[in-house]
């Protein structure tokens, strides 16, 4: 949620760069008033305004209508496509051609400011001529193929010809294409792609069950360093030795006289059997009664049971280092609450282990969803703190676990579990994820990335690209969301594209043109 303070840094921002929208133009004394009065007399009239795209480039292009015989300059805007910054070096080339004339090329080897190149046209060929302008750089050369433009023979005939369309007009709102290089802005394009039915879901991210072990202290006692003593985030494997636990004894009860009483009742046991090996052999040869026998063996078993509770409460106390603390299992240190020589209560937790090989995503699906979990086929999730989304599909990446039987009295939800393999490195267990539950078989469906979608009191907003430098607010109705992508039912075309990046600037640019002054000049 934007806050009031956050909406007016956002608002000085807007107002700033409209400010410097065609340069750095703070030292210019007098340069607001300048930009205003430009503003307010707009393009030159009959000037030309076309927006393209290729797969690498985004092309804005103004230029007044072509006469033989008359320099024309093209204000060609370029953007890259890979992070919707400027073009900053390389050649721009204007092309004429068809109506059975020889082609005219008109071209410019460097922009003039970052994005813009200003080739000059002075077309010889009068007629109704193919348009076209290459950019050529050193990552890549495209054609933008722009479609028919006439070529007027003579000023009277041009002018004569009437005002054509220009983007820009009234309740579209003005974003130059300098603003936008300076933000984080981007444009994607409404298209049909498959998405699937889904419910929305919350939960958290786990460890597998024999993934995790919190290891705690069997016994009160002093931790001792077993070598180097373990560190947050060191590897272990299942069964090093991360440290001792010297117990505290009570009374005078120390680990030398445990040592020795177990040692004592040693002595007492091989002789209890010595004994009663002896009984055996005399009885045998009829020397002894039979109750000298009885009493060998009971002096034996007294003696062993002795020595095995001796030997057992040694055992507790461990070797001369203590008792071992050995790691349950192989993974990550996530956490280690004690120190070298720190005291430890029974029960304290030690140390914390996790593997994150493979993690559960424990999700709990509201009450009146659950009946559409009848083969739920994976889930799209995301974490606060990443701008992205996680899919896991079952059969590809992951596995269902589990889906609960009952409704929590408390949550009114039921427990939907998923294992996925080799999680993305920036996921943690314990983090809380937003979910959408795959319900049903993908179906075919207009769509646009969620972040495109603004919510305005509840209702769902986006801005169309009318131009490349033009915007409209265009309320939409949606449908299933799937991972970054959300279905448009109502308010959209295919192949407009909508601001998925800076929409909120634009929604505080409406607010603002018209204070500062609508457009720019080149």
């Amino acid at each position: 949620m934007k806050t009031p303070h956050h909406a007016s840094l956002a608002a000085a921002l807007i107002a700033a760069l409209l400010l410097a929208a065609c340069g750095d133009t703070s030292s210019i004394p007098g340069f607001g008033a300048k930009l205003a009065a430009e503003a307010e007399q707009g393009h030159p009239p009959g000037g030309e305004k076309i927006t393209h795209f290729t797969e690498r480039s985004e092309l804005f292009v103004e230029f007044p209508r072509l006469v033989v015989g008359e320099k024309s300059t093209f204000a060609a805007h370029l953007t890259r496509l890979a992070d919707f910054r400027a073009v900053t070096a390389g050649k721009v080339t204007v092309i004429l051609s068809g109506d059975g004339q020889p082609d005219e090329t008109f071209s410019v080897d460097a922009a003039s400011q970052p994005g813009i190149f200003r080739p000059v046209a002075l077309p010889q060929q009068a007629g109704m001529r193919e348009l076209a302008i290459e950019v050529a750089t050193a990552e890549f050369t495209v054609r933008h193929e722009l479609g028919p433009v006439t070529v007027h023979a003579d000023r009277k005939t041009a002018d004569a010809a009437g005002e054509e369309h220009e983007e820009g007009a009234s309740g579209e709102i003005g974003f130059t294409k300098e603003q936008q290089w300076k933000v984080d802005f981007a444009t994607a394009e409404a298209v049909k792609r498959p998405l699937r039915p889904a419910v929305a879901a919350t939960g958290v991210l786990r460890a597998r069950p024999d993934g995790e072990a919190l290891l705690t202290a069997p016994v009160t006692g002093q931790v001792q360093p077993a070598g180097k003593f373990p560190q947050l985030g060191q590897t272990v494997n299942k069964g090093d030795l991360l440290a001792w636990l010297s117990p505290r004894l009570g009374g005078d009860t120390d680990y030398a006289s445990l040592q020795a009483t177990a040692s004592k009742t040693k002595v007492e046991l091989v002789q209890a059997e010595r004994e009663r090996a002896r009984m055996e052999s005399l009885f045998k040869d009829e020397a002894v009664p039979e109750k000298r026998l009885f009493a060998a063996r009971a002096a034996e078993t007294a003696a062993r049971a002795d020595h095995d509770a001796a030997r057992q409460r040694l055992g507790q106390v461990g070797g001369s280092g203590g008792i071992p603390l050995r790691a349950p299992v192989s993974g990550t240190l996530a956490d280690v609450r004690v120190s070298p020589g720190a005291f430890a209560a029974e029960g304290a937790l030690l140390f914390h282990i996790v593997n994150r090989r493979a993690l559960w995503l424990e999700l709990r699906v509201p009450e009146s969803e659950v009946a559409r979990l009848t083969a739920p086929s994976g889930t799209a999730f995301r974490v606060d703190g990443i701008d992205q989304s996680f899919v896991v599909e079952a059969g590809k990446n992951g596995r269902l676990i589990a889906i609960g039987g009952a409704v929590d009295a408390t949550t009114r939800s039921v427990p939907v579990v998923f294992e996925f393999e080799k999680p993305d490195p920036r996921l943690f267990v314990g983090m809380s994820a937003k979910a959408q539950v795959f319900v049903a078989a993908p179906r075919t469906a207009l769509a646009i990335p969620g972040s495109a979608v603004l919510d305005e009191n509840g209702l769902a907003v986006v801005f169309v690209m009318t131009g490349g430098e033009s915007f409209e607010r265009r309320p939409v109705r949606l449908g299933t969301r799937e991972g970054d992508w959300v279905e448009v039912v109502e308010g959209l075309e295919p192949g407009q594209r909508v601001v998925s990046r800076g929409a909120y600037l634009i929604k505080l640019a409406a607010a603002n043109t018209a204070k500062i002054g609508h457009g720019h000049a080149h």
